[in-house]
């Protein structure tokens, strides 16, 4: 039994095909089907059938997708910890929903500067991964929404956001007292990166009233979104703290919809004490100290840099009342 005969089974597991994994793992359909096969007879047992269009694990295969996925990752585990040796780089591996990761860079950055072998990468993904990137181990620390139940992922609320829904001065709905959300439907929304995150913010605001808004203009990043707000272009679904300038300069305004502000809570997520790395256990903590409660109330919207590393010069936020007046100079 070998590590990539295993790797090679979860992934089936996980996609419900061969096609699947042999797409993810780069390789042909035959290749996976063969380091199958050898885990069939090794184990005797065949894992998995055919139902309809995809694969039905048997009582075995379920028992070997847990365990074969542990196994992955503390393979993964052994092989980071024996690369971290004095004077070589660490990474932490970070993911967290788009939104999240425009707001989350003074907490990174200062998290950074207290290791100076660590570097820390973030990546943006959709809300419902974290769990399966946490217990695959393809990710160390999730901040967002909650990942959902488990056993072995442990999670910490660190923030409590407010969100409400602002536009430019001249938008027609501008003093209007109750808005229906349904109201909404007809109106132009702006967006960040992804589109709509079902698992969060605008995606999930649009799902629990039921909207399917017919025109919805997706731009670079959340920043860029709130800029195209305040010149007129639609509306925007946003965390109070991050305009509170442009509404008391009057370049946006809130928008009195029922239901709103929605609150929300931000969690920092990783595998439970005994499986999860140091640095990852540690960026929970520090999550939700006051210091890292301040350095995100006080950052402005943009977008984080993948790659952090300490003691080094990191442009994370452009603030949009830097946007807003650099467009009035021109």
């Amino acid at each position: 039994m070998t590590l990539a005969q295993l790797q090679s089974f979860v992934l089936v597991a996980r996609h419900g095909s061969v096609k699947g994994a042999a797409a993810e793992l780069e390789v042909t359909e035959p290749a996976v089907s063969v380091a199958v096969a050898a885990l069939r007879r090794e184990l005797g047992d065949e894992l998995f059938v055919r139902s309809g269009r995809g694969i039905a694990l048997t009582a075995g295969g379920r028992r070997l997708a847990a365990l074969a996925t542990e196994i992955l990752g503390l393979a993964e585990q052994a092989r980071r910890s024996v690369h971290d040796s004095p004077g070589q780089s660490r990474v932490l591996r970070v993911v967290a929903t788009s939104l999240v990761a425009e707001h989350i860079g003074p907490l990174i950055e200062a998290f950074g500067l207290r290791d100076e072998g660590l570097e820390i990468e973030v990546e943006t993904v959709a809300g419902d991964a974290f769990g399966e990137l946490l217990e695959h181990r393809r990710a160390d620390v999730a901040l967002g929404p909650h990942p959902g139940p488990s056993g072995t992922i442990a999670s910490a609320p660190f923030l409590r956001c407010r969100l409400i829904i602002v536009a430019a001065p001249g938008h027609p709905m501008v003093g209007s007292r109750g808005i229906a959300p349904s109201a909404l439907a007809d109106e132009r929304w702006i967006v960040g990166q992804p589109e709509l995150d079902p698992s969060t913010t605008t995606g999930l605001f649009f799902a629990r009233n039921g909207l399917e808004p017919r025109r919805v203009a997706t731009y670079s990043s959340h920043a860029a979104a709130l800029a195209a707000a305040a010149a007129g272009e639609g509306m925007v679904l946003t965390l109070v703290h991050s305009v509170v300038q442009e509404i008391r300069r009057q370049s946006l305004v809130r928008l009195d919809v029922r239901g709103t502000p929605i609150v929300e809570l931000w969690h920092a997520s990783t595998l439970g004490v005994g499986r999860a790395l140091p640095a990852a256990l540690a960026l929970q903590r520090f999550a939700t100290t006051p210091d890292a409660t301040q350095a995100i109330s006080t950052g402005r919207a943009g977008s984080v840099s993948t790659r952090v590393r300490p003691r080094m010069h990191v442009t994370l936020w452009r603030g949009v009342a830097d946007e807003i007046d650099e467009a009035a100079d021109r």
